[in-house]
């Protein structure tokens, strides 16, 4: 199986989104929950990745992206991210809307359509839920922050990302005016077992649902 098959590319850009934001690497079953796909299929990939210098992994251990694993995964989420960011600006998506458009067309876009998105865009830095657009060469522009609901209470700061993995969630938090770029401080954090945090958005207080506070991250 060829290191571009879609397959490969799915699996080599879910073992990435995992640790770029925290440092705990994946298990081959954290990868089958996170695939949707059953553990055997995992151990097979995971094998064939492994031939192919992708992946390091031995048996019932976490499962860790080579440098030519991780500069193939950069280049897949390049792609995905691109698309979400054209979606959104050129073809009027909302920022709810484009993952799973993104996650079709991120395997059928050719090289040099994407690089004519990219500069019709204007070389983009992040896509429109504030993850960083890796360049070309596969670097990134990244910036210190902090999960709001592990930030103590008066912080204050920059929305700097925010988890597409709930539609519901950011529709949620488009209407609360919380968006990559506003600014927000945390007024109180009411304890690790309350499920809403009090938060000010622009200067205007909002209650924001602790699981939604788990996926937006705000400047250091």
């Amino acid at each position: 199986m060829p290191a571009n098959s879609p397959a490969i590319e799915d699996y080599l850009k879910t073992v990435y989104a995992h640790t770029e934001w925290q440092p705990d690497s994946i298990t081959p079953s954290g990868l089958a929950g996170a695939l949707g796909v059953a553990p055997s299929s995992v151990t097979e990939m995971v094998k064939k990745m492994a031939a192919q210098g992708l992946v390091q992994h031995v048996p019932y251990g976490a499962i860790r992206l080579t440098d030519a694993g991780r500069a193939r995964a950069l280049a897949v989420v390049r792609r995905h991210r691109l698309i979400e960011t054209w979606l959104v600006r050129e073809m009027g998506y909302a920022w709810d809307e484009v993952h799973d458009e993104a996650e079709i067309l991120e395997h059928a876009v050719s090289d040099r359509l994407l690089e004519a998105i990219d500069e019709r865009l204007g070389r983009p830095q992040r896509d429109p839920h504030g993850d960083a657009i890796p360049a070309a060469d596969g670097s990134l522009v990244s910036e210190p922050c902090v999960r709001l609901d592990e930030a103590p209470a008066g912080h204050a700061g920059r929305v700097i990302r925010i988890s597409d993995r709930d539609p519901a969630v950011l529709r949620e938090l488009d209407d609360a005016g919380v968006r990559p770029g506003c600014e927000l401080k945390l007024v109180d954090a009411a304890g690790a077992a309350s499920v809403a945090l009090t938060v000010a958005v622009e200067g205007t207080p909002r209650t924001i649902a602790r699981a939604a506070a788990e996926g937006i991250w705000i400047s250091a």
